[in-house]
């Protein structure tokens, strides 16, 4: 956890967390609507992948917030 509050540090003072966060939250949608995709084009019901994709997707959405509070306080 401490190398990532670092690496966090180290992009906070480069003056790239705007980038990186909105990456990280780009990438996160991208799971999210590939997650449900899967799941509303297949024949079964949820499955282990499109929810994993979702979760995961949700996860990216909302860990830079958190990783920038952290860091700050840190």
């Amino acid at each position: 956890m401490d190398e990532l509050l670092d690496a966090v540090d180290l992009v906070a003072d480069a003056g790239l967390e705007g980038v990186v966060s909105w990456l990280l939250r780009a990438v996160g949608l991208i799971a999210v609507l590939a997650g449900i995709a899967l799941w509303a084009l297949t024949e079964t019901g949820l499955l282990w992948i499109p929810a994993g994709l979702m979760l995961v997707g949700l996860v990216l959405l909302a860990a830079p917030s958190v990783l920038l509070a952290l860091a700050e306080f840190a």
